[in-house]
């Protein structure tokens, strides 16, 4: 495994598109009938993505009200989304915090529900085992830093890589998924930002390969992200965006579809882009470049950079 690249070279897409553009969809929130249409949208439009499901109910107070994989009409939904060839990702086992034998249930259930394990996730802020989360996501001063700006409420909460803790499972990650996402930026083009994703971290060692992603949390943020402006400067660089999101939080006005989000998403559909689910084009970046392993000074980097961007959009 080779070190990490100072730069990205500019990386040819297939197809002869110009740059690469996805969504990973975390599901808090999120109804059946509010997911249908955002989705019905993506499919009309070409666009291929990743929504992310939590795949067991919740056993106690659940943190919102999104629909999990347990809901036979919802898990259905989910299917028929991956057979019309969008990923289904992964959001921890349910929306609330769950011990290790929870967690390895829902991994197994996700399993039997879509025929695999998941191969990309994203850590859900209400679930305490989350692997490197909080303050974990950060090194040495950066995490002083991270504790103050926060006011030490995420000090070790986060527990999912901690060996021997009721919540660990982070063996189970290494074994079951490839890439978990880490750092979000306001950048348009998540590649020129973070330029070595897909990566492994020797310092987070139960996770295989770490990702990268652009802010766009809520439909405002989303609609702002996907600007002209942008769009044109993804489009110009060569380079490749991976869209953070929640589609069940402010993608609906009125009881319908936001009409930015739809204005924004049929003009990018326009543009010759490559739109493919977030394993689909992290396996190609990796298959152009080969594995790459983070050095010190580059997490250092990428660790500053994003405190930066949470001073600015909010810190969790």
């Amino acid at each position: 495994m080779k070190s990490a690249p100072a730069a990205a070279a500019r990386i040819p897409w297939p197809e002869g598109k110009t740059f690469a553009f996805t969504i990973f969809d975390d599901t808090d929130s999120q109804t059946l009938a509010a997911g249908r249409e955002a989705y019905s949208l993506l499919r009309d439009l070409g666009f291929r993505t990743t929504k992310s499901v939590w795949p067991i109910a919740p056993t106690r107070k659940p943190s919102d009200h999104g629909a999990t994989c347990d809901d036979a009409e919802y898990r259905a939904w989910a299917q028929e989304l991956q057979r019309q060839g969008f990923e289904i990702g992964y959001h921890m086992a349910t929306s609330h915090t769950s011990p290790r034998e929870d967690t390895a249930r829902a991994l197994e259930t996700f399993a039997a529900y879509f025929g695999q394990y998941p191969a990309a996730m994203s850590n859900h802020y209400y679930c305490d085992e989350g692997i490197y989360f909080g303050d974990a996501r950060v090194s040495g001063l950066n995490r002083v830093w991270y504790n103050l700006l926060t006011r030490f409420r995420n000090r070790n909460r986060f527990r999912g890589h901690v060996a021997g803790d009721p919540l660990f499972w982070g063996d189970l990650c290494r074994e079951k998924i490839k890439y978990v996402r880490q750092f979000a930026f306001a950048d348009i083009n998540t590649l020129k930002i973070c330029p070595y994703m897909p990566y492994y971290d020797p310092t987070r060692p139960y996770v295989n390969y770490w990702f990268a992603s652009t802010e766009g949390a809520d439909g405002k943020g989303f609609i702002e992200r996907l600007s002209d402006a942008n769009q044109e400067r993804l489009e110009a660089e060569g380079g490749a965006c991976i869209m953070y999101t929640h589609f069940g939080r402010g993608f609906h006005e009125d009881g319908r579809l936001h009409p930015g989000f739809r204005a924004a998403m049929e003009r990018l559909s326009r543009r010759p882009g490559w739109f493919v689910p977030v394993t689909t084009l992290l396996d190609y970046i990796q298959a152009k470049r080969g594995p790459v392993t983070l050095a010190a000074r580059q997490r250092q980097a990428l660790e500053r950079q994003w405190l930066a961007h949470k001073m600015r959009y909010g810190v969790a």
